[in-house]
């Protein structure tokens, strides 16, 4: 008996998603929890295991399509089957109708206005090759020149399998040739945005219309909704980290040789920021707007930004303060690196109390970072700089650092925001006090 999987809802709070690409063909056999496609949600790409075993009978949308929980995505059952006819199908994204394009005449001489010929077309620069963020991320990922693959997908879109062909040497790129030459594709900065979009001209000339990743609507949104929320408040300070950054260097290869983990210093920071925590509470909380009520964690979940090619994503260190350092540094780097590439679990992303974010690598004085909903607060850690300081009763170079704590003004006061910093300031300090703060 033929059988419909409709969407579930994959995640807290999660309505909808995109169809990566599928696992599976029509026709083909599954089995029970094998997965048959990939679906980009708004944190994570997923891939959804089958319910039953059977054959494919029909695949009820395209990679690409936006696919509401109760959407029909596949339909399994025995082969031969006759597939029933659904009305769950899959919502499609709206195609906006285009602004005329406007263009202004080339200006011309007053002796030539009345003789001059039509001026020549603009010409518009070559059209980059099809394909969405995560594809984008991969091709760079295996080394593969999107301008040489030629695209399976709707509308010639490059998908996955055509860049893991091309990396493999089995892509035909015939067809690649007759395309307009173009520049290639230059690796972007971890954070740029992907621009692939159709190109207008204007009055004041040509602008690309791109449309953002879902992630970065996502974020979007959360952005909005956390300023129109929260009152954003910030409290910068200091902290002369030369006798941490000494130590970080000290163990960074041994930790590397005897645990092949790559150490850093933020887990010195959530060592610090758990243990300051036991004495502010507040800043472990989230606030319960329908019942005024603060809702304080007992547990300990650390967020940490991590930069991707489609905008940052926050995994979440679970009981940090029931982990040592190598093991935080190694989540740390393994989940950083499953988030650039979409592969995280969504259970990863959810549950932090509190968020940490690293923006001192991008160099620059202090940011405001923006609260992440339900959280009250974040902590910003910045550029580690040699600045002249005095040091008892001396000028002294010493490596120094400003560290910056947001939070939200309706339930913590600025004494509060300042203490728990200082707190963790002064065990970022004295390295030795944070060991014993350990526990």
């Amino acid at each position: 008996m033929a059988f419909e999987f409709k969407l579930p809802d994959v995640g807290e709070g999660i309505h909808e998603a995109v169809l990566v690409k599928w696992l599976v063909n029509t026709g083909d056999s599954i089995k029970e929890d094998d997965p048959f496609c990939e679906v980009e949600t708004d944190k994570a790409v997923v891939e959804l295991p089958s319910p039953v075993t059977g054959t494919v009978l029909k695949l009820n949308c395209e990679p690409g399509d936006l696919v509401h929980v109760g959407d029909v995505l596949i339909v399994f059952g025995d082969a031969g089957e006759t597939v029933p006819d659904t009305d769950g199908k899959p919502s499609k994204p709206a195609k906006k109708e285009s602004a005329p394009r406007k263009t202004i005449p080339a200006a011309k001489a007053p002796e030539q206005a009345s003789a001059a010929s039509p001026a020549p077309p603009a010409k518009h620069p070559p059209r980059r090759p099809l394909a969405t963020p995560h594809t984008r991320a991969l091709a760079r990922k295996l080394g593969v020149d999107l301008n040489t693959v030629n695209g399976s997908g709707k509308g010639g879109r490059i998908t996955d399998e055509d860049v893991e062909k091309a990396a493999r040497g089995e892509q035909d790129v015939s067809k690649s040739a007759e395309r307009s030459p173009a520049a290639p594709e230059a690796p972007a900065a971890p954070a740029a945005p992907v621009m692939d979009g159709e190109i207008e001209d204007t009055e004041f000339g040509q602008i690309e219309r791109v449309k953002i990743s879902r992630l970065r609507q996502v974020i979007a949104r959360n952005m909005r909704a956390s300023k129109d929320t929260l009152a954003h408040v910030t409290h910068v300070d200091e902290a002369d980290v030369t006798d941490l950054y000494a130590l970080y260097k000290k163990v960074k290869q041994q930790v590397a040789d005897s645990h092949g983990v790559k150490f850093t210093i933020m887990p010195f920071f959530v060592k610090a920021v758990v243990a300051s925590m036991k004495k502010y509470p507040v800043m472990n909380a989230s606030f319960d707007d329908a019942s005024d009520e603060l809702l304080v964690k007992k547990y300990h979940h650390i967020g940490f930004a991590a930069d991707t090619p489609e905008g940052l994503i926050v995994p979440v260190i679970r009981d940090a303060d029931r982990k040592d350092m190598i093991r935080i540094a190694a989540e740390i780097a393994d989940k950083a690196a499953r988030a650039r590439e979409r592969k995280i679990k969504l259970d990863e992303l959810q549950g932090a109390g509190f968020t940490i974010t690293n923006v001192g690598a991008m160099g620059g004085l202090f940011a405001t970072p923006v609260i992440p909903l339900p959280q009250l607060a974040i902590l910003g850690m910045h550029a580690m700089k040699d600045r002249l300081v005095v040091k008892n009763g001396e000028i002294v170079i010493r490596k120094m650092m400003n560290i910056s704590i947001t939070f939200d003004h309706r339930i913590i006061d600025g004494m509060a925001a300042a203490g728990f910093l200082r707190d963790v300031i002064a065990l970022i300090e004295n390295t030795e006090m944070l060991m014993l703060r350990l526990v």
